[in-house]
Formats: structure tokens, C-alpha cells, sequence
């Protein structure tokens, strides 16, 4: 990967370029900020501009034995960290063991699209982490000398889902650096990683991409012009959203159906109905049920947007998101907006605590049913 291979970004190339050009090389460097903004590919850049040995014009040159070796992802002293899925009761899961399987992804998905990855570890359903015995490999791995480059480079995605035993064998790694090892983390949400983890990196905050980045990305791949407009003002900045649009994988009907089913139950106060959804949502992978939640934030959202004088800066609605707003929006307001929005939050929360999924969604549903008519 070089940094001309990715749009756009050109202040975040123009900082990673000068750490490599004035040796001011952090032990521990995180591109933080939203997902599908590309902070693993600036990543993968950055390691091979590092392990580049005929850097040329603020790049590197591609056709070096390192450059070839990183576009086969087949680089010696590079080391992918990532998360994922436990193989089988008891048995050591490291990043490693699924080296083949992210390899195939991040050649597919450049920009790292998490649904993608649930895919490929065949777990649509699973939360996926770096567990315990990764912190062990990476030290192991770490205690060897490099074999071709100035510095061994560990590429580390979503540090956020370190499995704590996992983050305080991290934060040993890099509260005691090895002199000839940088890590470089990305994350979507960098406000769950160890504090202690976060505040010993040096970061760059990495925007989303201008709808007009993500419009003139689409249409280099051949999206016509209306269609890559529209597909980029919904996208919200990120390119895995906007390449899911492009394809049959948004999913965002079926968000909606699920939304539009719970505020109408929740509205006619059918508690039966209500138990069968929540009953029906447990039966879903905790990622899903993460995502519907936060779905129904941003929808509850933008429909408060729709309620008051700032409609007409609502811009993230579906058409088909929009029609069904048009009816719902007055539902959403001064009165109830703020106990909505709690009890999106409390079901996240709970979620993502591993509490009881048909307890969580039948409590969420008791709530909706309270506040909807207010």
C-alpha cells in the first residue's frame, strides 16, 4: 500500500511522511477517528514508507524487495495484530492462526469493513477480540531480531477490542519499548481502549472524508455521477458505507423494518408483540444487535432534526427512511427525545456487558412503549 494508492488525506501523508523523514519515529504511533475513513490503509502506507529502501518523492517506490514483500503482505518484520474469533473451547487463538483470512480481506476491503471481516471468520454473529495468548505471541515474536529492516512494525487493528488480560501485556510492550519495534495502532473507537494504552501513544486524528471525496471515489470506479452524489451524502464520510450501497450488503431496510415494527408495537402498546421483538432480537449476534441500536439513535436522531426549525439540515435519510420519517417524526420530541435516547444508550451498554439479550430488548421495548405516545 503507498500513500497514492489512497484518496484524499493529504495533511494526515504529509505528518506520517515527516516522522519517517526526520527520524522523529514514535515507539507508538494510533490513527484514531471514524470507521471507513482509511486509518488502516494510512497505516500500511506508513510501514512500508518506513521499510521502503528507495523512498521516492514522498512515497514509497513500490518495486524495492521490502515494497514487494509488504504488497504481498509477506513482510518479515512486519506483524498484523487484529481480532478474532475463537476456534475452539480451550484451544491458544492469535492473530496468526487467521493470517490467511485477513490477507483475503484486507486485499478485498482495503478500507476495512468490519461486516466483512465477521464474513470471513464465518461468524456473523460473534464478537470478535484479541484474547489473551495474543499478548503472549506478540512478545514472543517481538524477542527476535529484525531480519531485513531497521524496525519491526506490529500493524494493530481496533486495539479497542484487546481483551483486558491481552491490554495490560500491551501496555508492558509499549511502556517498555523494544528498540527496534513501533507499533502502529488504528481504531474506530478510541475511547474504549485502556486509558493507559491510549495516553502513552502519539496520535493523528484521521477525518471522515468530504461527501465530495467519497462522490469522486465512486465515480473512479465507475458509479455515474447522480447515483455516486446520492450514495455519498448518505454514506456520512465513510468509503465501506458508501461501497455497500453500492452492492446488495446495506442492510439498512432491514434496520428500518425492525425500527418501524418497534415503534409501532411500542405505540399500540401490545406487550405480547413486544416480548415475540424482543424475544426475536435476542436471537441475534451481539455485533447485530450493537448495530441496530446505534441505528436507532441515528434515526431517532435525525427525526428530532425533522420535528424542529433544523430539518432542513437532515441529510443521512434513505429515501426510504425519509418516507417512513415524514409520518414518524412528530413522535420524536421535547418531551420523551431525551428518556429515548437513555434507553438506546442503557440497551448499548448492557449489550455490550453481555447481559441477558431478551431482558435488554424487552426492557427497551417497556420504554419505547412509555414514551412514544408523550
Amino acid at each position: 500500500m503507498k500513500f497514492r494508492d489512497i484518496p484524499g488525506h493529504e495533511e494526515e501523508k504529509t505528518r506520517l511522511r515527516e516522522l519517517v523523514d526526520t527520524g522523529r519515529i514514535p515507539h507508538a504511533l494510533l490513527l484514531e477517528g471514524p470507521a471507513g475513513a482509511g486509518k488502516f490503509a494510512l497505516a500500511r502506507a506508513y510501514v512500508q514508507y518506513l521499510h521502503c529502501e528507495n523512498r521516492q518523492d514522498g512515497d514509497s517506490c513500490g518495486v524495492c524487495p521490502a515494497c514487494r514483500q509488504h504488497e504481498s503482505f509477506n513482510h518479515a518484520d512486519t506483524i498484523f495484530s487484529f481480532p478474532v474469533i475463537k476456534r475452539g473451547s480451550g484451544k491458544s487463538t492469535v492473530s496468526e492462526d487467521y493470517l490467511e483470512e485477513f490477507r483475503r480481506f484486507i486485499t478485498e476491503s482495503p478500507f476495512m469493513d468490519f461486516d466483512k471481516w465477521l464474513e470471513a471468520l464465518d461468524s456473523p454473529a460473534g464478537q470478535p477480540q484479541m484474547y489473551v495468548e495474543e499478548g503472549s505471541e506478540l512478545q514472543r515474536r517481538l524477542n527476535f531480531r529484525t531480519r531485513s529492516s531497521e524496525y519491526k512494525a506490529v500493524l494493530m487493528w481496533l486495539p479497542e477490542r484487546l481483551h483486558p488480560s491481552t491490554a495490560n501485556k500491551m501496555l508492558k510492550l509499549i511502556e517498555e519499548p523494544y528498540p527496534d519495534t513501533v507499533f502502529v495502532l488504528t481504531s474506530d473507537k478510541s475511547t474504549e481502549i485502556l486509558p493507559t494504552i491510549y495516553s502513552r501513544t502519539q496520535r493523528i486524528f484521521v477525518r471522515r472524508y468530504t461527501d465530495t471525496e467519497v462522490e469522486t471515489y465512486l465515480c473512479q470506479r465507475g458509479v455515474d455521477g447522480p447515483a455516486a452524489a446520492e450514495i455519498a451524502r448518505l454514506a456520512e464520510g465513510s468509503l465501506t458505507a458508501a461501497e455497500k450501497r453500492c452492492g446488495a450488503e446495506d442492510n439498512s431496510a432491514r434496520m428500518l423494518d425492525l425500527f418501524a415494527d418497534l415503534m409501532r408495537k411500542g405505540f399500540k402498546r401490545d406487550l405480547p408483540a413486544l416480548r415475540k421483538w424482543a424475544n426475536d432480537m435476542s436471537a441475534r449476534g451481539r455485533e447485530q444487535q450493537v448495530r441496530f441500536v446505534d441505528y436507532c439513535s441515528r434515526l431517532l436522531r435525525e427525526n428530532l432534526m425533522l420535528h424542529t426549525s433544523a430539518g432542513r439540515y437532515v441529510t443521512t435519510l434513505s429515501p426510504e427512511e425519509a418516507q417512513f420519517s415524514t409520518r414518524f417524526h412528530p413522535f420524536v420530541n421535547e418531551r420523551n427525545v431525551i428518556a429515548l435516547f437513555d434507553a438506546m444508550n442503557d440497551a448499548r451498554r448492557d449489550i455490550l456487558a453481555n447481559g441477558n439479550s431478551k431482558m435488554v430488548f424487552f426492557d427497551l421495548a417497556i420504554k419505547i412503549l412509555m414514551q412514544i405516545r408523550k
